[in-house]
């Protein structure tokens, strides 16, 4: 596997030092969709069954040595800004 390879599995899908990604899950809480263990188990499912889908989806192209920098655009393709959401609310 090369090193732009291990780059693009690791950014951002890892916790390392201070910073985490939750998934949303600020977002979700801000909303009520999330509001005790049983809604956040139900928001973790889901995630798992949407996102964590097209990380695999992505590592596996990664693994197959598809350029980074397009496998980089397909993420932030698929993950709403901030911006975004405010706009819904």
């Amino acid at each position: 596997m090369t090193l732009a390879t291990l780059l693009v599995l690791a950014d951002g899908r890892f916790p390392a030092g201070g910073h985490a990604h939750s998934g949303g899950a600020e977002a979700a809480c801000e909303a009520g969709r999330i509001h005790d263990a049983a809604s956040l188990a139900e928001f973790c499912r889901g995630r798992l069954h949407t996102a964590g889908l097209t990380a695999a989806a992505l590592a596996s192209a990664a693994a197959l040595g598809l350029d980074p920098a397009e496998l980089d655009a397909a993420a932030d393709a698929r993950t709403p800004s901030p911006a975004l959401r405010a706009a819904a609310r």
